[in-house]
């Protein structure tokens, strides 16, 4: 009760310092849009992909986060802006795993997905791939997605390191494999005009990395399911560990993950074939790489924040869906899990 109490009045305070301005009445920990449309969570999901967080000193993440302590509290001092408070709330939330607390490492942040993601898929993208080049780009890209999986993951359970290296070793060796495979089937394709193979092997990748990435996402969390996830009620209270919760998230996330390499893979290729043909880069070859890695760019930009978009990160279910004991636990009619990223 006392903790309502003061967050109420710092709220009361925050609310007075803000008459003037824009922003919407400052909430912790509930996003700042709306998550029942796309639209809010589009909005939501750009806060936390945003690349500037990368660049928060030390001292910027502790001074957000002790403002956000003292809007819990109570203690806030006057003045502070609505404004001040969701910004402060952003940086913790890029930067911060929400279930440990704990800073997640730079590569692995969704803020730092698109900037470090990139050049993996202009690898992927590469024309005239040979065999070693091809298994180089998708090992390298199933470890980036392995590390960014583990680390956005639902941490609610513990999970032993042994349960990362499965999963990332039946990740990379599906990936490969696929690619590989798709590979050699279109360079024995004898129907196929050499200009009709190399569009046709751009989009190998495609199919290769979509694959790989369900068996990662569910390889790499695959602990979630034995053990089940954390499920919480209106008021953030802890009901119990749900198995199907689990199942859940991991259906959501592993969908995000199909959809996420679509305008990545699919798009560049297509661009790439129209630009080649234009009279700059036919008098000038050394533009490709720079003009494919921005189109690369661009593409990875749109669907990042298309793709987690689909789905709320705290993801809202039913009792009636979940176990027994689950719904016994809580007189309410939904609670609420993290599905991670």
């Amino acid at each position: 009760m006392a903790d309502t109490a003061t967050t109420a009045s710092a709220a009361a305070a925050a609310s007075a310092a803000n008459a003037s301005t824009d922003a919407p009445p400052f909430q912790l920990g509930k996003p700042r849009f709306q998550q029942t449309s796309f639209y809010g969570r589009f909005r939501h999901f750009l806060d936390i992909i945003d690349p500037r967080t990368l660049f928060v000193t030390e001292r910027r993440l502790r001074e957000a986060v002790q403002l956000l302590e003292d809007y819990k509290h109570g203690t806030l001092r006057p003045g502070v802006t609505n404004e001040q408070l969701w910004s402060a709330q952003k940086i913790k939330q890029a930067i911060l795993h929400p279930d440990t607390n704990e800073k997640i490492f730079m590569p692995f942040r969704m803020s730092g997905y698109i900037p470090f993601g990139t050049p993996i898929v202009v690898g992927l993208l590469l024309p005239n791939q040979t065999l070693a080049s091809t298994v180089f780009w998708q090992w390298l890209n199933q470890s980036h997605n392995a590390c960014v999986n583990y680390a956005n993951r639902n941490a609610t359970k513990p999970s032993p390191v042994s349960k990362f290296i499965q999963g990332y070793l039946g990740a990379v060796i599906s990936a490969v494999s696929i690619a590989v495979g798709l590979n050699v089937l279109v360079q024995k394709a004898n129907k196929f005009t050499p200009a009709t193979r190399l569009l046709v092997q751009r989009f190998v990748p495609f199919p290769a990395v979509a694959s790989a990435n369900i068996c990662n996402v569910v390889l790499m969390r695959y602990g979630e399911l034995q053990e089940g996830i954390d499920v919480l009620d209106g008021d953030g209270n802890l009901v119990g560990s749900s198995k199907i919760a689990a199942r859940h998230a991991l259906l959501e996330t592993a969908l995000t993950r199909v959809v996420l390499p679509m305008p990545i893979l699919v798009l560049p290729p297509i661009v790439m074939s129209v630009l080649e043909k234009t009279a700059l880069l036919q008098a000038r070859p050394r533009l490709l790489l720079p003009v494919q890695s921005l189109v690369c760019l661009a593409a990875f930009g749109l669907a990042l924040p298309l793709a987690i978009s689909l789905f709320p990160q705290m993801s809202e279910i039913e009792t009636s869906q979940l176990e027994p004991e689950i719904a016994q636990a809580t007189s309410g009619r939904t609670v609420v899990y993290n599905k991670g990223l």
